[in-house]
């Protein structure tokens, strides 16, 4: 089967600070650097682009029309518990924390997470 999403580019206002912010997140989710460029690539085959880009105006916000966040997964509760533990050093910000890791439901395990631009990541255990 193909994969179901060819690509991501993403627009971002400090390219220092997301490339470290997302880097992280990225990686834990089992994407891989691309050497020399600002893009990670999964296993499946779809890759994330960063930029900045001088036809950007405004800030990010997840609230208005357009995409409100991306799910991302990662394979076990263990690994869950260990991102989430370094979450905030890495520049994302809890979201629910007090539901978690229920915040979407009884039956659905996960994170959601807030980078310093105001991107939402939902991190799901498993398919």
């Amino acid at each position: 089967m193909p994969r179901a999403l060819h690509h991501l580019d993403l627009w971002v206002d400090d390219v220092a600070t997301a490339e470290g912010e997302w880097g992280w997140l990225l990686a834990w989710c089992g994407w891989q650097r691309e050497d020399g460029m600002l893009s990670w690539v999964h296993a499946d085959g779809t890759y994330l682009f960063m930029e900045h880009s001088s036809d950007q105006h405004g800030e990010h916000d997840r609230l208005r029309p357009g995409i409100n966040h991306l799910a991302m997964t990662v394979e076990t509760r263990d690994e869950l518990d260990r991102m989430r533990a370094e979450s905030t050093e890495r520049g994302w910000h809890e979201m629910y924390a007090d539901r978690y890791p229920h915040a979407g439901g009884e039956e659905h395990v996960a994170l959601y997470v807030e980078n310093s631009e105001g991107f939402e990541v939902e991190v799901v255990v498993g398919d």
